[in-house]
């Protein structure tokens, strides 16, 4: 057997390696050339535990390697970004980008799999544009839909062990995809249509953003309170039927941020709470702007002098390195674009482009203002000298 894989980011090379890990040839694409090196010289452009080992281990078994452009093969797997535009609605260019380079490739008995983030029809869509430039394969090839569900930095493990659910374009092409993924899934995989698996994906990460939205809501309320809301979430938290989830900076990544405009942007009307809570996240990066901003400007006050504002972490979550809609990387550009004077500490990038990139006790020392952004394992509010101003908005 041959898979093509078709975006080697941090869903696509962690899949490619764990598939090539079961002696399965794995041929990877994509469209940077410095990805596509660096992959067949056995590194990883990425942070993600175990990754690097395991990418090392397959590229020197020749299970594994690199290219800019697809290969004849049994499955090809896309797993591209989908963003969202600025009016929230999904960019499927990469989707459809793919999807036309594998169109020369197919054959008969090929499966297709869309494992990127898509809109409900997406599948069938891209079904209906290889049929057109390919109408010979009619009832010929498989097509199913078969969402990611990991964490970063975690990501190696959840994809061997968590339960996926499988959609095909037909009850023929569900089992072939189920079967497919029964070479290297030790979780439960569950039988659907395209259309179903689709929604389970974006409606996964709108359920979590809506908890996390009253999470933030609350952090806002008690704050205006006088309240000490990690106090108040722990307390609440006792009751056997309540798990409020933490508050943070905002909601970020490719996911969370991100799935619940899909379903908003085909169901406008329907959507309600969905949006609301995209929304209360959102405004929750803007509340934490302006308490950096009115403690910034109150120190200059009684100081007669401009602080220097220290940006703990940029990721979107703990102990990663990906920033894709980091509401942390957003507060920093936005502080530093209104003219405050910034540095910034994000222990696992080596170097940032925009902004300068201090150890942690040196901003400690440094700055006048502490703002912890996300809660990093290096992140220590009890080894902030004295005399500072700390604005802790993730409990660290």
């Amino acid at each position: 057997m041959k898979i093509n894989i078709l975006g080697l980011g941090y869903i696509g090379l962690p899949t490619a390696a764990l598939i090539a890990s079961k002696g399965i040839y794995v041929h990877g694409v994509d469209v940077v050339q410095d990805v596509v090196d660096t992959i067949n010289q056995g590194k990883i452009h990425i942070v993600e535990p175990d990754l690097l080992g395991l990418v090392k281990h397959v590229v020197k078994s020749g299970y594994l390697k690199a290219g800019s452009s697809p290969e004849p093969a049994d499955v090809f797997i896309i797993a591209v970004p989908t963003p969202v535009r600025e009016n929230h609605h999904p960019d499927l260019s990469y989707v459809e980008t793919a999807t036309r380079t594998i169109i020369p490739h197919l054959k008969e008995g090929n499966l297709v799999i869309i494992e990127s983030t898509s809109p409900v029809g997406t599948t069938e869509k891209m079904q209906k544009l290889i049929l057109g430039e390919r109408p010979e394969l009619k009832d010929k090839f498989y097509m199913a839909y078969c969402p990611e569900r990991v964490l970063p930095g975690k990501i190696i493990y959840e994809l061997e062990h968590n339960d996926r659910a499988i959609g095909g374009i037909d009850e023929e092409s569900t089992q072939k995809a189920i079967g497919f993924y029964q070479n290297f899934v030790k979780g439960e995989l569950y039988a659907t249509n395209a259309r179903t698996a689709e929604m389970v994906k974006l409606v996964e990460n709108s359920s979590r953003d809506v908890q996390i939205a009253f999470a933030n809501e609350l952090s806002i309320i008690s704050d205006k309170a006088g309240i000490d809301v990690w106090e108040l979430i722990r307390l609440a938290n006792k009751h056997p039927r309540v798990q409020i989830l933490r508050p943070g900076t905002g909601v970020g990544g490719h996911c969370i941020a991100v799935d619940p405009w899909f379903i908003v942007s085909e169901f406008s009307e329907e959507a309600r709470i969905i949006r609301m809570a995209r929304e209360i996240n959102s405004y929750k990066t803007e509340w934490v702007i302006e308490k950096i901003k009115n403690a910034a400007l109150l120190f200059e006050k009684e100081h007669h002098r401009r602080p220097l504002i220290a940006a703990m972490g940029l990721a979107f979550k703990p102990d990663i390195d990906d920033m894709r809609e980091s509401p942390s990387l957003y507060v920093a550009q936005s502080l530093k674009t209104q003219g405050f004077d910034l540095v910034v500490v994000e222990p696992n990038v080596e170097k940032l482009e925009d902004f300068d990139n201090l150890p942690v006790h040196e901003a400690y020392h440094r700055a006048d203002i502490i703002a912890f952004l996300v809660g990093h394992r290096e992140f220590d509010k009890n080894e902030v000298p004295s005399g500072k101003i700390v604005l802790d908005f993730v409990n660290v």
